[in-house]
């Protein structure tokens, strides 16, 4: 008996050893956040606050903060963009990305100034 259960505990050891890492990190997202996130996303506007984006959206999956190549004196800050994604990358659910840009408004103050679905 004391044997059998070494056995059990060895095969699923190696079993959780087998399943890639990028699949348990990929579990949580599914197809029914996709069409939470577009519905959600309706609700974006012009000058919204990065914590009211945070608030509607969550945060997001990754964060761009670029150079204004044309400054002159209007937006020292650049362009803060936030990038979201939802989904997966398999046929039957394939994956969102929602892009929203901000421009400064002064001293670490942002406002939404656009976003896009790119690929859409």
């Amino acid at each position: 008996m004391m044997r059998t259960h070494a056995m059990r505990a060895a095969v699923l050891l190696l079993a959780a050893a087998l399943v890639p890492a990028h699949a348990l990190a990929q579990a949580p997202r599914q197809p029914a956040a996709v069409g939470a996130a577009e519905r959600n996303a309706v609700e974006l506007k012009r000058g919204m606050t990065p914590e009211e984006v945070q608030t509607l959206l969550g945060k997001p999956r990754r964060t761009a903060l670029r150079a204004d190549p044309g400054y002159a004196g209007a937006s020292p800050q650049g362009t803060l963009q936030w990038t979201y994604i939802w989904g997966s990358s398999n046929a039957s659910s394939p994956e969102r990305t929602l892009q929203v840009d901000f421009a400064g408004k002064g001293a670490g103050e942002w406002a939404v100034n656009g976003w896009a679905w790119p690929g859409l």
